[in-house]
């Protein structure tokens, strides 16, 4: 009877015990993943959010920080505050030796080196001058490396912030030849047809916004970003076969549901075109991408070489991305 009575109480407590973990998992589960965002709610940010509302379909909810600083959205998760960041976090990883690790590129870096007509080629451009945003910037470290490719040196170089600034110069002729981001390209080529000539950028664009976390939050909550980089991965891989998907998703979750008519009606041509020049890339990171990342922040003067001694287990969790991979059949 006792015997009897003691394998009740044993099993009662391996009940017992089996759900009070199941209720913690579910209530682990069942936690928001805070998210903080270097940038508001906009056309360009749109598919992250929708990314986002199909794992919380999938049981993974979250709340997003909008904040106007990349550097403050960095912070908040260095500092514990947020889960996931989404910014480009390779200095500050570097420098401060922390925990934090890349899962997913979520755009990239592509810009577009304007010329004067009269200028054929990058070799004709070699001794002459040329207008960069700032000193240390992104646009000069695509100059510099376009420079070493094509074995030239660039004249006089001077620097004007903000490409609409650069192509008002281009327009005006103050300015033969600089570094555009894609809708001031696309402007300048409609408003002044015939005048300019666009030369060959970059091969692989660095990542500009990726998604990141710190390990040891990673590890303990392996499941949700899974699923969150899961549908990162998907539906960058459908915005390349239809980037009509992100209007329609816009509309599924009723998401900038505030904004004028003529600002969503832009949506699906900037996907369109977005998606073509290689903003969105289906590949979402990899070893190859932290590679390309990593010689282009140290061009930049941003990260410091030499590039060889660089790790990629130092600033990326691959695992994630693998298996959205493998789940694909890629």
């Amino acid at each position: 009877m006792f015997k009897s009575l003691q394998r009740v109480n044993k099993l009662f407590i391996q009940m017992a015990g089996g759900a009070l973990l199941l209720s913690l998992a579910a209530t682990s589960y069942a936690q928001k993943v805070r998210v903080a965002f270097g940038d508001v709610l906009s056309t360009e940010t749109l598919s992250m959010v929708i990314a986002l509302e199909r794992a919380k379909a999938k049981g993974v909810d979250y709340e997003i920080t909008f904040f106007s600083k990349e550097e403050l959205a960095i912070q908040a998760v260095m500092n514990g505050q947020s889960d996931l960041g989404v910014g480009t976090p390779y200095s500050v990883i570097q420098k401060s030796k922390a925990p934090v690790r890349i899962l997913f590129q979520g755009t990239r870096l592509v810009f577009f080196p304007v010329v004067d007509k009269k200028y054929a080629n990058w070799k004709a451009l070699d001794g002459q001058p040329f207008t960069f945003h700032a000193r240390g910037t992104g646009t000069e470290a695509i100059g510099n490396i376009i420079a070493k490719r094509e074995g030239i040196k660039f004249g006089d170089r001077s620097y004007v912030p903000g490409s609409e600034n650069r192509a008002i110069g281009m327009i005006k002729g103050q300015i033969t030849g600089t570094i555009l981001d894609l809708a001031n390209k696309n402007q300048l080529m409609e408003k002044a047809p015939g005048r300019f000539t666009i030369l060959p950028g970059v091969s692989n664009p660095a990542s500009d916004e990726t998604i990141f976390g710190q390990m040891d939050w990673i590890k303990k909550n392996e499941a949700k970003v899974d699923i969150i980089v899961g549908e990162f991965y998907k539906l960058w891989n459908e915005m390349q076969a239809n980037p009509g998907i992100v209007e329609q998703e816009r509309l599924k979750y009723k998401l900038m549901m505030d904004q004028p008519k003529e600002v969503l009606e832009k949506v699906s041509n900037f996907y369109t075109v977005s998606t073509k020049e290689g903003i969105y890339s289906p590949l979402g990171g990899g070893a190859d991408v932290a590679k390309s990342d990593f010689e282009f922040y140290v061009e930049a003067g941003q990260m410091q070489g030499p590039v060889d001694s660089l790790k990629v287990e130092d600033f990326w969790y691959l695992s994630p991305l693998d298996k959205a991979r493998k789940a694909a059949g890629k």
